[in-house]
């Protein structure tokens, strides 16, 4: 079949990984990294989800950073913002040994390029809670670069998270594409599939797939990168 954009998710689709085993090697991290300054980590562990709660509801009114870093101020007080500096400054350094915690899969990156290269869109559509330095370092861990997409979804410049419609809806404005031409390539049951609720098909990669509701998948298009190929006609 042919589209004219193909959108990837990242973790457990183009970057190999066990939910959670990455989110305990990530937030364990970065616990450890602010624990000198007060935070208690297991307090700041469930705040951290909490937050992350909720960016996934968040109603379009702030960026996901903003509802974040709103939801911080009200569990430790505004002078938490002064603590941002620490939050970043790990994942320019300890952030960068998680990458022990995801698998990797070369055929990620030939898929990437050969879709390119039939001259199909690419960008990355991967759920926006993070801020785009580890989104970038994801990227690379999955053997690409970040100038292989048009476009990668962060906290930074995202207003909705999966599975919201209105999350793919905010990236197909942004790239100035119809739904309908688009593929959404992902290993989730829930967030990904998520897509064809504006018209979009969709893949399902699934050497890590995600089915908490033990849904019927028998009706998409499924299978490896190999096999992901195949439904796009590219040799």
């Amino acid at each position: 079949m042919q589209f004219k954009m193909v959108l990837f998710d990242l973790d457990g689709t183009l970057l190999p990984m066990e939910q959670e085993v990455f989110a305990k090697a990530y937030f364990g991290g970065l616990a450890q990294k602010v624990a000198p300054y007060g935070f208690e980590p297991k307090v700041l562990v469930a705040n951290i989800w909490a937050g992350t709660e909720a960016m996934v509801k968040n109603d379009g009114a702030n960026t996901n950073e903003e509802v974040f870093w709103l939801y911080f101020e009200k569990v430790y007080g505004k002078e938490v913002r002064k603590y941002e500096p620490q939050f970043d400054a790990y994942y320019h350094a300890e952030f960068q040994d998680v990458q022990k915690a995801c698998g990797f899969n070369p055929d990620a990156a030939v898929a990437v390029r050969k879709i390119k290269e039939k001259g199909m869109r690419v960008a990355l559509a991967t759920n926006p809670l993070v801020p785009s330095f580890a989104t970038e370092s994801r990227i690379r861990w999955a053997g690409l670069t970040p100038e292989d997409f048009e476009l990668f979804t962060t906290y930074e410049n995202s207003r909705f998270c999966k599975p919201n419609p209105a999350y793919y809806q905010e990236v197909v404005d942004k790239l100035g594409v119809n739904p309908k031409d688009c593929l959404m390539v992902g290993n989730d049951a829930i967030e990904d599939v998520a897509a064809e609720k504006l018209g979009m098909k969709v893949f399902l990669l699934t050497d890590c797939l995600i089915n908490k509701k033990g849904a019927d998948l028998s009706g998409y298009p499924q299978g490896g990168f190999a096999d992901l190929l195949r439904y796009l006609e590219i040799e």
